[in-house]
């Protein structure tokens, strides 16, 4: 099977979650025998049997129109992602939900990366419900798994003492993603070390551009902020950490909780309903700045609590490994080629 793997991300920017999906699924699918991974060629024909398409630029409609096979549209990305993303998005956001209804639609299959992101297609985007399939974003957990070694290794290479408590938090710093929370967290534990693992990919059209920046610029001496770095290099932070945290308000499938439950590291989260069919009871749910400060202290002081989070970090890590994901999209080319 010839399958035609499109992401802008490629030939524009990196650092997010979608050109990691887009990475994962294409190696995944290159380590089987029965499929042929022809990666973008926007400027060629390409003889394939599926399109498989995850972003929805202009370079990716082309792609939807005119490319060749079956067109497999992967749902990264939905009205609500833009808002506190992307500058001015809350006035254009009825343009953008227009455009992404005439993208959707002239999928054969759609794929929600969640069960909330299939709600939003079929009822705010009018996408047939035959046409959408919930499959989530999965990595290959065996490249993050973690030792005490890897640990110390990871702690060497960045500059990290050895009894230095870390927590890690990964995304662009935007609005929806609480940067602010985060650093709020920083500054009412002094004794904690935190990284957030990430920048302003999109620079000035990013939501709230110079405020993000303030953030940056005036965040407490126990907070890093290691701007956009290459997917290699986040390894190493996950490897050096202790806690992972995720203040983000939206979310669709976040890869970077998947990248650091796979580190072993107990996952602490805001309580949103995008999480409740993928992550589940596997976290720490938080609604508010004192409660991530309250878990962020517990995962530090009790051993019993840090251990049984730990063990939910390998259970989430198991459900989306890419061995899965690969196995879920095959499944869907055939029933599509059929």
């Amino acid at each position: 099977m010839r399958i035609n793997m499109v992401s802008e991300s490629e030939i524009s920017v990196r650092g997010h979650g979608v050109h990691t999906a887009y990475l994962e699924l294409t190696n995944a699918l290159n380590a089987r025998e029965d499929c042929q991974v022809i990666v973008n060629k926007f400027l060629q024909p390409v003889r394939a049997d599926i399109t498989h398409i995850h972003t929805i630029g202009l370079p990716s409609l082309t792609k939807l129109l005119f490319g060749s096979g079956k067109k497999v549209v992967s749902a990264h990305v939905v009205p609500a992602s833009l808002v506190g993303s992307i500058a001015g998005a809350h006035i254009w956001l009825p343009v953008a939900k227009s455009y992404m209804k005439f993208f959707y639609r002239r999928a054969d299959k759609v794929l929600a990366v969640s069960k909330m992101v299939a709600q939003i297609l079929e009822k705010d985007l009018d996408i047939k419900k035959s046409k959408i399939a919930v499959t989530y974003n999965t990595i290959d957990t065996s490249n993050y798994k973690t030792t005490a070694t890897d640990k110390q290794a990871s702690r060497d290479k960045l500059k990290i003492a050895e009894h230095e408590f870390v927590v890690v938090g990964n995304g662009q710093i935007q609005p929806r993603k609480r940067f602010d929370s985060f650093v709020a967290m920083a500054n009412e534990l002094p004794g904690i070390k935190f990284i957030w693992v990430g920048g302003i990919p999109f620079k000035n059209i990013g939501a709230d551009y110079k405020k993000m920046q303030d953030l940056i610029d005036n965040v407490p001496s126990n907070l890093k902020v290691t701007g956009v770095i290459e997917l290699e290099d986040v390894k190493a932070y996950l490897q050096a950490a202790d806690v992972f945290v995720l203040p983000a308000e939206q979310e669709n499938h976040p890869m970077a909780v998947i990248e650091a439950a796979a580190a072993g590291l107990p996952i602490v989260l805001r309580d949103i309903p995008e999480y409740d069919d993928t992550f589940a009871q596997d976290f720490l749910r938080c609604n508010d700045d004192q409660a991530f400060i309250g878990a962020i202290t517990m995962l530090k002081d009790d051993k019993k609590a840090f251990e049984k989070y730990k063990k939910g970090a390998r259970d989430i890590a198991e459900r989306f490994d890419s061995k899965s994901g690969a196995v879920q999209a095959v499944k869907i080319y055939k029933e599509l080629l059929a």
